[in-house]
């Protein structure tokens, strides 16, 4: 595990923001597309904000999110909603955005096409997770029925899954999915998370530290 630690967190979503830039660069020289994945929650708002001002080629860039909650758009609970407020505009709003969330009532049913769309954009050129106290990742959670099956190596691209004490289902990008990523970067803040990243570092368990699944090859920026 690489940590880099920072002064405060506008420092570390500044510096992070120019090194995911980087990253993006490269791979667009590399390839005709590139797959970008990114966290929900209220912590990469900032991250967001700066990357939208930054000039790259977004029109060769598709967007997606880690995990999803299963609620519409038009729901604050909803990360995508937060990903087209905070990222997709400015220049970024020239990329394209893979969503997964539908009508459907049980997202189970409802995922063949987005694992069809996501298949072709695998591997995933950038990632970017968040991490709990509780060492989950996207939404693989510690005691959730379907984590084995979602981080065994033949596991579909995204999945169905339940996220122990929430009130709705969610789906989330699965275990070979996150460890293939080119470029994986985890953004925690606060001792709570840093302790925890530490210990699921000494882990090394998936089913115990989901997080544990990418920390090998991830940077992890951590600021108080």
């Amino acid at each position: 595990m690489n940590l880099v630690e920072y002064p405060d967190r506008e420092m570390m979503m500044m510096d992070l923001a120019d090194k995911l830039a980087s990253d993006l660069r490269q791979s667009l020289s590399t390839g005709d597309a590139v797959s970008f994945a990114v966290p929900g929650g209220t912590t990469p708002g900032p991250l967001f904000d700066t990357l939208s001002a930054v000039r790259l080629d977004w029109d060769r860039v598709t967007v997606l999110l880690g995990d999803e909650r299963w609620v519409p758009e038009t729901s604050d609970r909803s990360n995508a909603r937060l990903v087209r407020r905070r990222l997709m505009r400015g220049y970024a709003a020239a990329a394209s955005f893979l969503f997964f969330h539908s009508e459907a009532d049980d997202p189970s049913q409802a995922l063949g096409p987005v694992c069809d769309a996501l298949t072709p954009l695998l591997p995933l050129s950038v990632l970017v997770l968040g991490m709990g106290a509780d060492m989950h990742t996207a939404s693989l959670f510690p005691g959730s029925p379907e984590l084995e099956a979602a981080i065994a190596a033949d596991a579909p691209p995204v999945m169905a899954v339940t996220a122990p004490g929430q009130p709705e289902p969610r789906v989330t990008l699965t275990g070979p999915v996150l460890r293939g990523a080119m470029h994986t970067h985890v953004v925690i803040t606060g001792p709570e998370k840093r302790a925890a990243v530490e210990q699921a570092a000494k882990l090394d368990d998936p089913l115990q530290a989901p997080v544990s699944l990418v920390l090998k090859d991830a940077t992890v920026h951590w600021a108080e």
